[in-house]
């Protein structure tokens, strides 16, 4: 029997979707309330108390959601943010809350107009979907105590890689190409053995534990990728291009 591609083994057990009614936006905001509040602390459980974790930036956002297909549970989520005008008027997360750790005059190089700027943010992977308790440091884990198939398990690293070949999917769709995050440093480690290549813009800073910022173009995003991942992106990709927001 032909071997399943890790592209066909994901789909079968994950659907990657861009959650585009309120039941899927409040999916996305309870995995971020057990990542970010619960479990990590870096948001105040009290200031959620329907558990469901979101602010301001989220209504003009594109939230991109993961789920695993047999159980129908919540596994993992992102978010695009795009921006409608100066820095001044409509910064993006990292410019406002880590306005003193970017590199300015790498920014300045870039010369990109801020209708083709956007943030990726809020990559959580939900903890049942993580390996051991020494893995909750950070995000991006998988779990022995989820009930789950071998090859089911096998899938599971790849929830967070997803995320952001989604996000990069809609990023190249909707042509908000210049990319940024705010990450802390395993991120880019682990884009970096996929074949997607971060450049950093500034320098580390305390904000919901050491993070950077970090850029990419969508295109950089797509072109680097090695192999099975190159063909899991596509399926995403032509997932989303039929969506009637993107046209």
């Amino acid at each position: 029997m032909e071997q399943q591609s890790v592209a066909e083994t994901f789909n079968k057990y994950f659907d990657v979707s861009v959650a585009s009614t309120q039941a899927q936006k409040n999916d996305v905001f309870s995995i971020r309330y057990r990542v970010y509040c619960d479990e990590f602390g870096f948001e105040s459980v009290e200031e959620f108390p329907d558990q469901i974790e979101f602010d301001e930036y989220d209504p003009q956002s594109t939230h991109c959601l993961i789920t695993h297909k047999p159980s129908g549970r919540p596994a993992g989520c992102v978010r695009m943010v795009p921006t409608y005008a100066s820095e001044v008027r409509d910064p993006l997360p990292f410019e406002k809350y880590c306005a003193d750790s970017l590199d300015r005059e790498f920014l300045d190089q870039l010369s990109s107009p801020r209708e083709h700027m956007c943030e990726i943010s809020r990559l959580a992977v939900d903890g049942q979907f993580r390996k051991r308790a020494g893995e909750k440091s950070n995000r991006c884990g998988i779990t022995e105590e989820f009930q789950s198939t071998e090859e089911e398990r096998r899938t599971f690293p790849l929830i967070a890689v997803s995320a952001f070949l989604a996000s990069t999917a809609l990023t190249n769709l909707t042509s908000r190409t210049s990319v940024f995050m705010m990450t802390e440093p395993f991120l880019p480690r682990l884009l970096s053995r996929s074949g997607i290549v971060v450049q950093r813009a500034g320098r580390d800073v305390d904000y919901h534990g050491i993070r950077a910022p970090y850029f990419i173009t969508a295109d950089a995003a797509a072109r680097g990728l090695k192999g099975d991942l190159k063909d899991l992106y596509h399926l995403i990709y032509d997932e989303f291009k039929e969506l009637d927001f993107i046209h």
